[in-house]
């Protein structure tokens, strides 16, 4: 079976952190790169960052500094640590499947249900 299930969400303070997690299947995981994306006001999916099949991770400018993607292998587990939110990084965060070559491309067949992420001020 294949699946992504996005988990860790809640309502937080600005200021403080939450630990999502994306639990994904084991031959999907191993062979992919692997992405996390939120709304933009405009309704819109951006991307906050990746993971490429290497593992090397990479996170977008609005939060680079304050956002940490990293995975573990033996769990078929991509992460996101979220510091320092602020109420604009509420919304519901989603893990993808994708594949890099110089940039992130995500796989529009494979999406998780989502985590919500509430950020007060």
């Amino acid at each position: 079976q294949v699946y992504l299930q996005e988990s860790g969400g809640g309502l937080v303070q600005a200021g403080g952190s939450l630990r999502l997690a994306c639990a994904a299947s084991p031959p999907m995981f191993s062979l992919s790169a692997m992405g996390w994306y939120r709304p933009t006001p405009g309704n819109q999916r951006e991307l906050v960052g990746f993971i490429t099949r290497r593992r090397t991770p990479y996170c977008g400018v609005p939060v680079k500094g304050r956002f940490t993607i990293s995975s573990d292998d033996a769990s078929n587990t991509m992460y996101l640590q979220m510091n320092n939110l602020k109420p604009e990084d509420s919304g519901i965060y989603f893990c993808n499947r994708g594949t890099y070559a110089s940039q992130y491309y995500p796989d529009n067949d494979f999406w998780g249900q989502g985590t919500q992420v509430t950020v007060s001020a």
